[in-house]
């Protein structure tokens, strides 16, 4: 059988995948650790860290064992770290996010103390986690998230993030106007330097159980009015649209897998660092079905890590940022 260019039996794939070497070689898509962003939670009033039960091997940490963590993390050439904040007392306006010496803040200056520039510390900017009502904001006299209301809460957490020394400011509540508020409270205050990840398209997603675990939420209901509909990709490229001219130096999806076609239109639309949120569901599924002996662990997260690399974005906030840079 002769061989021709471009058809069987000259044209042979197959020869690209031979061997480890070649595929290595060859492959399309490529994880670096510094392209890795490691979500972790400090929570006030504990003596050692708390074993979150839906996530395995994730904890609330201690603000000593924050340190430590972080300072892992920097060792293994993550590029990042988020934290969030998990205070012992809740009220309607969520205080404890705006105070000074509240929970995240001293987190927030015990990592910046412990690794210094090494890593890209950055914060969540919202207020579920302060809240006794657990929404993202502060509720009117009928019981509904009032968006500018919340939009000057935010500028608050915003400074005291900032002046903790914060190099990244995450606002994630999805109100209407945010990231222009924050970045105006931010340069209000002399910290033109500290960047914002916008949370662009942040879906309503059945994915997040596992986290109101982790910050011990207060929610009852839903965040359906504020979170974006599961059903709409143009909607989100209107609020990337707008982010972007309310000044974001970044912007996010949240959650990855489910959303990698928005991923892919958000990478393909954009000239700023794309970042996507592998969230607690996605970690836990992969988890559970690992225990249960379904899946191979280690393939599948860096199969799934793969994925969002491959559909766009340039950071990936991930539960396994240290354990995969060190394999990496």
């Amino acid at each position: 059988m002769s061989s021709r260019y471009g058809e069987f039996p000259g044209a042979r794939p197959r020869r690209l995948r031979t061997t480890p070497a070649m595929r290595r070689m060859v492959a399309e898509t490529r994880l670096s650790p510094a392209e890795l962003i490691l979500p972790m939670f400090v929570r006030e009033g504990i003596s050692a860290p708390q074993e979150i039960s839906s996530m395995p091997g994730v904890v609330q940490h201690t603000r000593d064992s924050l340190r430590k963590a972080a300072a892992e993390a920097a060792a293994a050439g993550v590029g990042g770290i988020m934290l969030f904040g998990v205070p012992e007392v809740k009220d309607a306006v969520g205080s404890q996010g705006t105070e000074p010496d509240g929970i995240l803040q001293l987190g927030i200056r015990d990592v910046v103390s412990e690794v210094g520039d090494a890593l890209v510390v950055m914060s969540d900017l919202c207020l579920d986690e302060y809240t006794d009502h657990g929404h993202c904001g502060v509720l009117d006299a009928e019981g509904r998230v009032d968006n500018d209301a919340t939009l000057e809460r935010y500028a608050e957490m915003a400074q005291v993030q900032a002046d903790a020394g914060v190099h990244v400011v995450g606002p994630s509540g999805m109100m209407d106007g945010q990231v222009g508020v924050v970045r105006d409270a931010l340069d209000e205050i002399g910290k033109q330097d500290v960047a914002i990840l916008a949370y662009t398209a942040k879906y309503a997603s059945a994915f997040y159980g596992p986290f109101r675990e982790a910050v011990n939420s207060s929610l009852k209901g839903d965040r359906k009015t504020y979170q974006q509909d599961p059903a709409n990709l143009r909607e989100a490229m209107r609020e990337l649209a707008l982010d972007l001219e309310e000044g974001a130096d970044m912007v996010m999806v949240k959650p990855a897998l489910p959303y990698l076609d928005v991923l892919r239109r958000v990478a393909d639309e954009v000239n700023v660092p794309v970042a996507a949120y592998q969230i607690s569901g996605e970690y836990s599924m992969v988890e559970a079905a690992a225990a249960n002996g379904w899946i191979d662990r280690d393939r599948a997260i860096m199969e799934t890590l793969t994925s969002i690399r491959r559909a766009g974005a340039n950071m990936i906030l991930t539960y396994w940022a240290t354990e995969a840079a060190q394999r990496l």
